[in-house]
């Protein structure tokens, strides 16, 4: 992410450059149980800590996996109901849709989420308005400085990493995707991250 980009909203947050040892692994869209199972299996293998953003409905949808990714130690963040758009959608449908979701996040968790509402718009797309109701609600908004394109129809496995580890270093916040149109790249590149964290003798730690 362009340092001009993160610079214009400092009050969100892409990164942590002041944390020596750590990485902070999201993953988007989930859960479903195509992928996200697989991701959990994985970060258990490393050790390994992550922060799931899930929409809403998938979350109503497969509340069992949403209850495993509590249940080993990760953090869950909010991404919209229905994975809105929010250039393209009213302030007023888009906030309710944010609190739609936080209402499901809490209606189907049997562990306390954690204190800091963290929220990361779909495709980082939000208006600054949007932005700020959800603020004063108590949001955290979380970008990244590393987007590995695993979704992305034209980006091979290998680009795809080499995205990743090209630009890591200790404090990224790295976007990854458990959803089916990244499935293919992020069954490539996960566990190799993984391993590359793990020789360099870094942490994975959920926001």
């Amino acid at each position: 992410m362009p340092r001009f980009i993160q610079r214009l909203y400092p009050e969100r947050i892409w990164a942590f450059p002041h944390k020596r040892d750590s990485v902070y692994l999201t993953f988007d869209d989930g859960p479903i149980p195509e992928v996200t199972p697989w991701v959990l299996d994985e970060l258990k293998k490393y050790n390994a800590k992550a922060t799931f953003f899930c929409i809403g409905e998938n979350v109503q949808k497969h509340s069992e996996i949403f209850q495993r990714i509590l249940s080993e130690g990760h953090s869950v963040g909010n991404h919209t109901f229905n994975h809105l758009n929010g250039w393209k959608t009213a302030t007023s449908e888009y906030i309710e849709n944010v609190d739609k979701a936080d209402r499901r996040m809490g209606n189907n968790s049997k562990f306390k989420i954690q204190d800091s509402r963290l929220f990361r718009p779909p495709y980082g797309k939000i208006t600054s308005k949007q932005a700020k109701i959800l603020q004063r609600k108590g949001f955290k908004i979380v970008m990244w400085d590393i987007i590995s394109y695993d979704y992305d129809a034209n980006t091979s496995p290998e680009k795809c990493l080499h995205n990743v580890l090209k630009n890591i270093k200790p404090g990224s916040v790295i976007v990854f995707h458990d959803s089916l149109k990244a499935e293919k790249n992020l069954r490539y590149v996960l566990p190799k991250v993984l391993e590359f964290i793990g020789k360099k003798g870094w942490l994975c730690t959920p926001l």
